[in-house]
């Protein structure tokens, strides 16, 4: 999952991005509005965590642009400022969730998970493909029971195309929502993770669609049930 996260309080955004990377989350970071703006509207997120009180370009501003434009990413809003009011002019500009400063950590992830779950059309926590089951609040995997043991990059992967299961999957997208934007896209790490994974998961289950990606699915005689 590739998190945009702006904030412009230097030591918030090095907590932030530090729990949200071990939380298994790719972040890229904007200091201000102008910054945030250019990348929410030039780079695929799974969601945005915007502070309000951004210089250059408010939050809200920011926002209302980014919905403007068309675009329909989750807002998390983090605003510093007790009036009623800020939540509501963020709300009102498009924003799918708030936290007000100070706040736990634990709690803006849960607040992420969900905006991430929900905007993939996911109600249940856990995520369900058949036999392979993967907890996003614990950041475990397993197969038909089973525990697996995977490097941060193949649970990445897996967290991804387990949202979007049963939906082809081009290569250009996984590259765009699993690596940050300095990531070299001519690499052919993908592909080698997608057989590291395939391995661990069963082959069968991600099904290589001829120039067009990957799907993950189910196997045949198997039922997902939570």
């Amino acid at each position: 999952m590739r998190i945009l996260l702006a904030e412009d309080d230097p030591d918030l955004s090095r907590q932030l991005k530090a729990s949200l990377q071990d939380a298994g989350y790719v972040v890229d970071h904007a200091p201000d509005g102008e910054e945030a703006h250019f990348l929410g509207d030039t780079e695929p997120y799974d969601c945005v965590i915007l502070d309000l009180g951004l210089p250059k370009i408010d939050g809200v501003s920011v926002l209302e642009r980014w919905r403007r434009d068309g675009k329909a990413t989750p807002v998390l809003i983090l605003t510093a400022r007790g009036a009623w009011s800020d939540k509501v002019s963020g709300f009102d500009a498009g924003a799918d969730d708030y936290l007000t400063k100070p706040f736990h950590t634990e709690e803006l992830l849960a607040r992420l998970r969900a905006l991430v779950r929900r905007a993939a059309g996911h109600a249940q926590p856990l995520l369900v493909c058949g036999g392979v089951r993967l907890d996003p609040r614990a950041a475990r995997a397993s197969v038909n029971g089973e525990p697996l043991r995977l490097t941060s990059l193949e649970y990445r992967l897996l967290h991804y195309m387990m949202l979007h299961q049963s939906r082809v999957i081009s290569r250009t997208e996984l590259v765009e929502h699993l690596y940050d934007q300095d990531f070299d896209r001519d690499s052919n790490t993908i592909e080698v993770f997608m057989g590291r994974l395939r391995k661990k998961i069963g082959t069968e289950r991600i099904e290589t669609v001829r120039g067009l990606g990957y799907r993950l699915k189910p196997l045949h005689d198997e039922v997902s049930q939570i």
